[in-house]
C-alpha cells in the first residue's frame, strides 16, 4: 500500500506539474507585407466642345404635342404668311396625335373588354371605361376646336381676340394654339364665372 500510495503521489506531483507548466505559444506566421500596386495613371481626357443647343420643345396647350416655338424676325408682321403657317402645321399635327389616340383607345377598350366575376373588379373596370371615355371625349371636343380655329387661319381671322378684336399675341398662342381670347378678355371672363358660381 505503501507503494501504491508513493506511485500515486508521483502521478499526482507529474499531473501538477503538467498543469502548472505553461505551454508555449507559437508565434503566428509573420504577415508579409502586400506590395500596394500603383494606380494606373490617369489620361488627360479631351473635352469635347458643347453642342450647340437646339430651342427647347414647348408642348402646346394640353401637353399632347411638342413643338418648336415661332421665332419672330425683326419687325416682322403679325400674323405673317410664315407665322400663320407655323400654327397649321402645329394644329394639323396636334389634331393628328389625338385622332390616333381616339382610335387606339377604341381599339384597346375593345380588346379589353372582360366578364368579371367579382362585382369589385367589373366595377373597377367600368370606372376605367367611364374615365377613359371621358378623356376621350374631352379630345374629341379639342379636335372640333382645331378645326373651327384651322377655319379661322383660312379666312384670316386668326390670332385676333373675337371680344375687343386686339392681337392676342404670339406668345400666348405658342402656349394654347386654339386661344380665340387675348389675355385680358379671358381674365375678364374667368371672372364672370366665378361670379356667376356664387
Amino acid at each position: 500500500m505503501a507503494e501504491k500510495k508513493s506511485l500515486m503521489e508521483k502521478a499526482m506531483a507529474a499531473a501538477k506539474n503538467v498543469i502548472k507548466k505553461p505551454v508555449a505559444k507559437k508565434a503566428a506566421p509573420a504577415k508579409k507585407p502586400v506590395a500596394k500596386k500603383a494606380a494606373p495613371a490617369k489620361k488627360p481626357v479631351a473635352k469635347k466642345a458643347a453642342p450647340a443647343k437646339k430651342p427647347v420643345a414647348k408642348k402646346a396647350a394640353s401637353g399632347f404635342k411638342e413643338f418648336t416655338p415661332y421665332k419672330p424676325k425683326a419687325n416682322e408682321k403679325y400674323m405673317s404668311k410664315a407665322q400663320m403657317e407655323h400654327f397649321v402645321k402645329i394644329l394639323n399635327e396636334w389634331k393628328d396625335e389625338l385622332s390616333h389616340d381616339i382610335d387606339r383607345t377604341v381599339s384597346n377598350m375593345q380588346d379589353e373588354v372582360t366578364a368579371y366575376a367579382d362585382p369589385n373588379d367589373r366595377a373597377s373596370q367600368e370606372s376605367d371605361m367611364a374615365l377613359e371615355l371621358r378623356n376621350r371625349d374631352r379630345e374629341r371636343k379639342l379636335i372640333r376646336k382645331i378645326e373651327s380655329t384651322l377655319q379661322n387661319i383660312a379666312s384670316d381671322e386668326y390670332g385676333y381676340c373675337e371680344q375687343c378684336g386686339e392681337e392676342i399675341g404670339l406668345k400666348r398662342l405658342q402656349a394654347r394654339p386654339t386661344a380665340t381670347l387675348c389675355i385680358d378678355c379671358k381674365t375678364l371672363d374667368e371672372i364672370r364665372e366665378k361670379q356667376m358660381a356664387k
